[in-house]
């Protein structure tokens, strides 16, 4: 960042609501210009901190309105990042981040402002916390609720190795929603190891918190009562002497901690409880960590800060801000994208309006209402529609209690985030045969949230599952079909997997109509050359069989394979013994993907070897747009094009 690129933005500090600490004239005009790496913000007095603070958040909304990214989460933590990094001695000291969006001024002080440019774009920097990328990342985070059990995994290995550095874990921004937070908790507790766990709280998630323990929190700190009792204590013991204060102050500091304040909550479960703090204060964060920095065993800092802080437009609605995408920085206008609906959109629709009709139709979710489309349906039907939190897991089981007595749960997650409850959906669901329908949104490749969000497994994980249906629907036409297949199967399991992205414009005034489980489509008859695409690369495959016939001569065979559970036996051996080569594509793992699926089942049919799958790759697919990473994938139609023709010799 400029001194330049600092004036022209420094007008923002009134226009926009950005606070700003007083700059003297001493002070360089940006001081972050002269910050390398954490040596220097520990050089820093706390008035030149909160200069920094006003430096990085105007760094954060600059770049972030015009390429992109989480918005919201990144500005509440700047003031706990800088104090954090004042206070330790970073990479020796270890700082774990929970949902790694939180930690965009971790990552512009700690070495990476030149680059901060290309955060989330394809080759630059990545959106959440990456081991490769720094040596102060010191573990990945994408997924919310794994900080303290990583921090406490560290902690261990310190005094294994008979070590002395600091471990801190940064949990916050829904994630204490989620049950492993606990888990971690319980065990931090038990072991009595020195670590510090920094609660961030800033009442939000992606959307409200679903949280009653924070609600518990809130009320008793800003009782009037508790108020009161603070105020009248401190006078008291301005009045004592030193010996009896000692004594006195102990006493009411477990009192006030057990009866009025979460203090209690902590340290039942083991830990010395220290807040609440203001996490935008400066002065008092940096002394407060100071002053625990080498406490004995386990320690919880309960901080609060304010998620969108800096920006007056995030601050009054931080769910609209949580991300920005080309945003007037003066006005918090977001341009808007003209065409088609989101098929997320389409798809909370669907669902709404079939569930005017059915009375049995519930909704699940874990902390995406808006993400899955289920806050249509929730504006409609509230009393039939549960966010449980960051707590996958509970939403599986919790759908499978509810198809146990006869309601037709609809559990919509995100591809990633559904990963977390794969023994739910063995064990609780399928196991015991219960119609949960389960909704994956963001399938496939979604771009700048890169390989932690990549929703590429889901395929393989769910096709391993017995008496599980899957299908992927081709547009959102299919999709609203698909919704209404997935509501009225009731003989167990059944899963609909969608990618993150607009419709195609196609008319949906039609009423969505189940469709026969387990049959393809077949959309354009050839010769030769069978390509069956599933779900998006459906459409790909349309555009390919166009490029092989220009350059074969002849028409090719395209087929919407519709399920990957249970596949159209009939439709892909009568391929097989038709065509002379027959391709499949998925935006999926190969491994035990679509493509192996049709293979293995061409084996138990006696055909092997006649099939050629094209899919992800063995490795991690790295962030960038859709567009980029299926070019380097080759899973384009001109690539898809040139390798169907490389295989056949022509």
């Amino acid at each position: 960042m400029s001194h330049s690129h600092a004036e022209r933005l420094s007008p923002l500090r009134l226009q926009a609501g950005v606070d700003a600490a007083e700059e003297t004239d001493s002070a360089p005009a940006c001081l972050l210009d002269q910050i390398v790496g954490p040596a220097d913000v520990q050089a820093l007095t706390v008035p030149e901190l909160e200069q920094l603070a006003a430096d990085v958040r105007h760094r954060i909304i600059d770049v972030i309105a015009r390429n992109g990214g989480h918005f919201g989460s990144p500005l509440g933590a700047v003031d706990l990042t800088i104090a954090l990094l004042k206070t330790l001695d970073v990479p020796t000291d270890r700082v774990v981040w929970d949902v790694g969006h939180q930690a965009y001024a971790w990552k512009i002080l700690t070495g990476r402002n030149e680059r901060f440019e290309t955060v989330r774009q394809y080759g630059g920097l990545s959106g959440f916390l990456k081991r490769t990328e720094s040596p102060c990342d010191a573990f990945g985070a994408g997924h919310a609720s794994t900080s303290i059990a990583a921090a406490l995994g560290m902690a261990l290995a310190r005094d294994q190795h008979d070590q002395n550095h600091r471990v801190v874990a940064v949990i916050g921004d829904g994630a204490m929603t989620g049950g492993m937070a606990y888990e971690a908790f319980n065990n931090a507790g038990l072991r009595k190891t020195r670590m510090l766990v920094v609660f961030n709280d800033n009442e939000m998630s992606i959307g409200k918190n679903v949280w009653v323990v924070h609600e518990m929190f809130r009320k008793a700190v800003t009782s009037s009562f508790y108020t009161r009792m603070r105020r009248e204590v401190v006078d008291l013991i301005k009045k004592m002497s030193p010996d009896s204060f000692i004594n006195y102050a102990h006493r009411v500091e477990e009192a006030v901690k057990g009866f009025f304040v979460p203090g209690i909550f902590f340290e039942e479960l083991g830990f010395r409880y220290i807040g609440p703090v203001d996490g935008h204060n400066m002065g008092t964060m940096v002394e407060t960590l100071e002053a625990i920095r080498d406490w004995p065993g386990p320690i919880c800092l309960h901080v609060i800060t304010r998620k969108g802080k800096g920006y007056k437009f995030a601050e009054d609605d931080p769910i609209a801000y949580h991300a920005a995408a080309n945003m007037k920085i003066e006005t918090g206008v977001m341009a808007q994208k003209d065409g088609p609906p989101a098929l997320t959109k389409v798809f909370g629709t669907t669902l709404t309006e079939l569930a005017r009709t059915n009375p049995h139709i519930v909704a699940i979710t874990a902390a995406m209402d808006s993400g899955t489309g289920l806050n249509i349906f929730g504006r409609e039907f509230p009393e039939r529609f549960y966010d449980v939190g960051i707590a996958e897991e509970c939403a599986v089981t919790m759908a499978a209690g509810m198809a146990a007595e006869g309601l037709r749960p609809v559990c919509a997650i995100y591809s990633t985030f559904l990963q977390r409850a794969f023994d739910q959906a063995i064990h609780d669901v399928a196991l015991q045969h219960l119609p949960v329908f389960f909704v994956l949104d963001r399938a496939g490749l979604v771009g700048a949230d890169g390989p932690t969000h990549h929703g590429v497994f889901d395929l393989s994980y769910m096709r391993m599952i017995p008496e599980m249906v899957i299908m992927a629907p081709r547009d959102e036409v299919m999709l609203r079909d698909m919704t209404a297949t997935g509501v009225a199967y009731t003989a167990g399991p059944i899963a609909m997997r969608y990618p993150r992205g607009s419709a195609k414009g196609l008319d949906t005034s039609r009423a969505p109509q189940a469709i026969p489980i387990g049959t393809g489509e077949i959309l354009r008859q050839g010769q030769r050359v069978a390509l069956v695409g599933i779900g998006n690369m459906v459409g790909t495959f349309e555009k390919t069989a166009e490029l092989l016939e220009n350059k074969l001569g002849h028409p090719v065979t395209v087929v919407d394979a519709r399920f990957v559970k249970p596949l159209d036996r009939a439709l892909l051996t009568d391929l097989v013994a038709t065509h002379e080569a027959v391709f499949t594509a998925e935006d999926n793992v190969l491994a035990g993907g679509f493509g192996s699926a049709v293979n293995e089942m061409l084996v138990e049919e006696g055909l092997p070897g006649r099939v050629v799958p094209f899919g992800i790759p063995d490795r991690f697919v790295d962030h960038g747009s859709p567009e980029q990473l299926f070019e380097e994938l080759e899973l384009t139609p001109d690539h898809l094009a040139r390798r169907i023709l490389a295989h056949l010799g022509a």
